[in-house]
């Protein structure tokens, strides 16, 4: 039983790893600046697909330990930035969200229905765009308002910018869940046991 437990923590532990260096690798392309101080970045994605592969837990795990070590001073968001200045930024919202952006995505893929490969990467897509961009998106605009002294009307319309790449990403994701769907059949999208 020990040994089960412990295997099966391993496992996580590295998926947890795997994960957030895959955030750092999302963050080596580079970024595009624009005038609000959010730049568009490809690493969205990654918290699109650690949500959808690893689930709730494991998910929020992994983006959170990505932001740890951007806190600690690693040059891991795109463009090269990191330590805690990137807190105080007006994208600090968007960085904030991006863990619990994670978990809420893993946490609705696994409610929404699984089964066969185009079943899972629409529930993919579906969690994707309401953990990933919607709520993603409402810890931005909090974050404008909050520390870029933005009003929320126009902190909402500035946000707007970012939703066509990001849909573009939820594809993406939905595109990566359901190559793995059809590669591995029994992995546990959203956390889920199998």
């Amino acid at each position: 039983m020990t040994t089960a437990v412990s295997r099966k923590a391993s496992h996580s532990m590295a998926l947890v790893a795997l994960f957030a260096a895959l955030m750092a690798v999302m963050g080596l392309i580079p970024k595009i600046d624009l005038p609000l101080g959010v730049p568009i970045t490809l690493q969205s994605l990654g918290v699109m697909l650690a949500g959808c592969l690893l689930g709730a837990r494991l998910g929020f795990q992994a983006i959170a330990l990505f932001l740890l070590a951007v806190a600690a001073g690693l040059p891991l968001l795109a463009g090269g930035r990191g330590g805690l200045g990137v807190f105080m930024a007006p994208s600090a919202g968007y960085l904030l969200g991006y863990a619990l952006a994670a978990g809420v995505t893993g946490a609705l893929m696994r409610l929404l229905p699984q089964g066969q490969p185009l079943r899972t990467a629409i529930s993919a897509f579906i969690a994707s765009a309401l953990g990933g961009l919607v709520f993603l998106h409402a810890m931005g605009i909090a974050g404008l308002v909050l520390l870029a002294k933005m009003p929320l009307e126009k902190a909402f319309f500035a946000d707007l910018v970012f939703v066509p790449g990001d849909l573009v990403k939820c594809l993406l994701c939905a595109v990566v869940v359901h190559t793995v769907a059809k590669a591995m059949p029994h992995w546990p999208f959203g956390g889920r046991e199998r």
